[in-house]
């Protein structure tokens, strides 16, 4: 019985962090009602690594800035909110801009850097490049990445949707999301987007209602989105509640 009960209230106990001027408060248990995508039970462990990476980076789950994703018995995956990279790098007081796009075989066999994402019938897409400008350095970030090393794949080994669906897009933003990181470490520690960690299905972008939240946080959830087909990280943390 007391076991229960400690263990009652340290689910319920709640970490305060403040981001970009407001409060954000978040406990094991607003986060398994609430924060979790798919239809798995998230771990203890998989909470506490989740909360500390939003309580660390600064992250409002509640706007759709980190997701905490779990299919059964599969390793959680957390990833980042599509629009996090872009306005965390343009805040640093050190960002000079950025530019990344494709590498694209021509039909002559060449190879070709492209800005963007467009690439013709005749030509195949091969890979991604980004480059990212800092104030005082002379020579930008600049990361290539193989399209063969990240295109998420079904268990069958067949393309998923979101690769098959749009490549350049996506391999784009895996090159520009690890540019961005190796100009950045401290700003981007920790952090990975769906493209990199082989997300089949949209993320759902609603922002959720805090205040609803904090009123009803002891009501369980049904979990949210279908499960896709995805490749799992596995996670580990320390207790930010002990």
């Amino acid at each position: 019985m007391v076991q229960n009960r400690l263990a009652k209230a340290q689910e319920n106990k709640t970490v305060e962090y403040e981001v970009n001027g407001e409060k954000v408060k978040l406990s094991p248990n607003i986060i398994r009602n609430y924060l979790v995508s798919g239809s798995g039970n998230v771990s203890d462990q998989e909470v506490v690594m989740f909360l500390n990476l939003c309580r660390f980076q600064h992250l409002n789950p509640f706007l759709r800035e980190a997701y905490l994703i779990k299919y059964g018995n599969s390793p959680a995956t957390i990833v980042t909110g599509k629009e996090v990279f872009t306005k965390r790098a343009r805040r640093n007081k050190d960002y000079a801009g950025q530019q990344a796009g494709v590498v694209v075989q021509k039909k002559d066999g060449t190879l070709e850097n492209r800005i963007g994402a467009l690439v013709l019938k005749d030509e195949t897409l091969v890979g991604g490049w980004a480059k990212v400008y800092i104030k005082g350095y002379e020579v930008p970030t600049e990361i290539s990445v193989s399209l063969d090393e990240y295109i998420g794949l079904k268990k069958d080994g067949e393309v998923n949707s979101q690769w098959s669906k749009k490549p350049a897009t996506m391999i784009r933003k895996v090159a520009l999301v690890q540019a961005l990181r190796e100009a950045f470490p401290e700003d981007f520690a920790g952090l990975y987007s769906a493209e990199e960690v082989d997300v089949d299905q949209p993320l759902d972008e609603t922002p959720i209602d805090e205040n609803k939240v904090e009123t009803t946080a002891t009501e369980p959830q049904e979990p949210q989105n279908k499960e896709p087909d995805m490749q799992h990280e596995s996670i580990q943390g320390d207790d930010p509640l002990a």
